[in-house]
Parts: structure tokens; sequence; C-alpha cells
């Protein structure tokens, strides 16, 4: 069962599948948004990956606050969520990302990733370890 992980901001979403045995996750793209409340392409895109990758289920990064409360981006999250299981017709499950983004920078940083480039991977890197934080709790 293959399950993909969604990292959703203001301008880009960056997405990850995991491997069919759902052990393991890769990043596969990121899909930039036209703007702040144009989502139909950003939909149609990700329907284009669930076929293409078989996928079952879906899970959405939930930007919370470090005391855990939900705020603006978290609220985002959840609309974009419900909107995608009412689209695609599969479960989508939101996941706490705190800090998700950050270690994404520090792994790019390690790795010599010039600065100039990571914000092309940043968002990558950050559904991987949104997906692959899920795949653990399995």
């Amino acid at each position: 069962m293959r399950i993909m992980g969604l990292d959703f901001g203001s301008k880009t979403v960056g997405v990850a599948v995991s491997d069919p045995l759902g052990i393991t996750a890769q990043g596969i793209e990121v899909i930039t948004r036209q703007g702040e409340d144009k989502l139909r392409r950003t939909y149609a895109r990700i329907g284009e990956l669930v076929s293409q990758y078989q996928v079952e289920r879906i899970v959405v990064g939930c930007p919370r606050h470090m005391n855990g409360d939900f705020g603006e981006r978290a609220e985002k999250s959840a609309a974009f969520a419900k909107k995608l299981e009412e689209r695609t017709g599969l479960p989508v499950e939101l996941w706490d990302e705190r800090l998700t983004t950050v270690s994404a920078e520090r792994v790019l940083k390690e790795s010599g990733v010039r600065r100039e480039h990571r914000k092309e991977y940043v968002d990558k890197i950050a559904a991987v370890f949104i997906l692959q934080g899920y795949l653990d709790s399995l």
C-alpha cells in the first residue's frame, strides 16, 4: 500500500510517496502553486500522482505551534486536507509537522547544498520527513 505525504505551504506543496511496502518515504517533486487561494492545478497534479503511484492514503503535514495549538496555517492545511479527501476519494490524515522544515534545512546544509539552491528541495525533504514520521508510527 503506497501512502503519499504532502508538505502544504502558501507557495509550494512538497510531495513524497512511500515504497509499496510502506516502509520508506521518497521525495518525488515540489508543486508550485499559482497563488495562496489558487489550488485547482495543485489538486489536479496531486490526482495525477495518486494515479501514477497507486496511492491509497494521503498524509498532510499540519503545522502546529510549539505549544500544540493550531494556528492559521494549520487551519488552512486542515481545509486543504478535507477538500483533497473529497476530490480524491482517499482517506486523508493530518500529521504534526513541527520542525520538519527546520530539519530539512539542516539536512540540506549538512549535505553541502548551497543556500540559493535549498529552496528547490526543502519542501520535498520536509514531505519526506512528514511521511516517514507517519510510516514509523504505524
